[in-house]
């Protein structure tokens, strides 16, 4: 079932040059889009990454890292830098950013049709590629169910009303999407994130999905509300946190058969008990990775471990 699901993300690679106080500084493979693809291949899947990396030492150490774990990177031909961000954490792990990030993706042709597709974050927002990643995203869409992240970074995003055009119509174009609270609060200032998600319900997807940080997450799918909370677990940072929340709630979905153009309607029609589990994976990867530096989100064993102690 995993292999025929063949999946699809489409964002940017970053490298993530860490800064800790009174430390020096660490370099970690990210960029949202690529950390997902990372944790689906983590947790035995066998994606294909879209994306631009650039002939440095940075570009190889992601091409590595993602090759090493089962990802197949597809590039197109751009020779800018790989993108990198400064990520500086305060005293209790929470990440901050600091871009510097080019996003010129142009047409690169596939192998194969892919199951599903997910894509997000800078990617999606950041023209002229997103340009690229919004055509593809609707020219797969009666192939592949479609996942979103809007990842949030207001130093990328330009002008809000450009940006919440952009991301609502990524929303209106996907069946599961899933975004943080802070990622809700920048996009609608002053309007609570249970309200946003709820538009976004009826804007088309099947599952809306909120992190909160320390308070767990909820999901509101045409059933109702889950709300889960977070396992106590000592932060090391939260850098790509949000990230395995979403690779390990795709992980759970097609589990449960529910990813794949065949399933679309079964996803639709989802119960509750399928969206409780799903929430219970996914806040279980993200816990996984928090406790530990980077975006290293978990493999099997691990995932298994965590829900079983929680």
């Amino acid at each position: 079932m995993l292999d025929r699901l063949a999946p699809l993300v489409i964002g940017e690679c970053v490298a993530d040059i860490v800064r800790l106080p009174d430390h020096g500084d660490r370099v970690h493979p990210g960029g949202s889009p690529a950390n997902v693809a990372y944790g689906l291949a983590r947790l035995g899947h066998h994606p294909t990454l879209l994306t631009q990396l650039g002939a440095d030492s940075h570009g190889r150490l992601i091409r590595d890292r993602l090759t090493a774990a089962g990802v197949e990177v597809r590039t197109d031909d751009a020779t800018a830098p790989t993108p990198s961000a400064v990520v500086t954490l305060d005293g209790r792990g929470h990440a901050t950013y600091a871009f510097d990030i080019g996003w010129t993706l142009g047409p690169v042709p596939l192998d194969r049709v892919p199951g599903h597709v997910h894509t997000g974050s800078v990617a999606a927002v950041v023209d002229p590629g997103a340009a690229t990643v919004l055509a593809a995203v609707e020219s797969l869409r009666g192939a592949a169910t479609i996942s979103y992240d809007p990842n949030v970074r207001p130093q990328l995003m330009g002008e809000r009303s450009g940006a919440v055009a952009r991301v609502e119509r990524c929303v209106a174009l996907s069946d599961v999407v899933k975004a943080s609270d802070e990622d809700l609060r920048w996009l609608h200032p002053g309007e609570e994130p249970e309200r946003i998600a709820g538009r976004w319900l009826a804007a088309g997807p099947a599952l809306v999905l909120v992190t909160r940080g320390e308070a767990g997450a909820f999901a509101l799918f045409p059933g109702g509300r889950i709300t889960l909370r977070a396992p106590a677990v000592e932060v090391a940072d939260t850098v790509g946190a949000g990230d395995a929340f979403m690779s390990g709630t795709l992980h759970a979905l097609a589990v449960h058969g529910l990813l794949g153009p065949d399933a679309r309607e079964r996803l639709h029609a989802v119960d509750r008990d399928a969206v409780a589990d799903v929430l219970r994976h996914a806040v279980a990867s993200a816990a996984v990775t928090v406790a530990r530096a980077g975006a290293n989100p978990p493999a099997p064993n691990e995932l298994r471990t965590a829900l079983d102690v929680n």
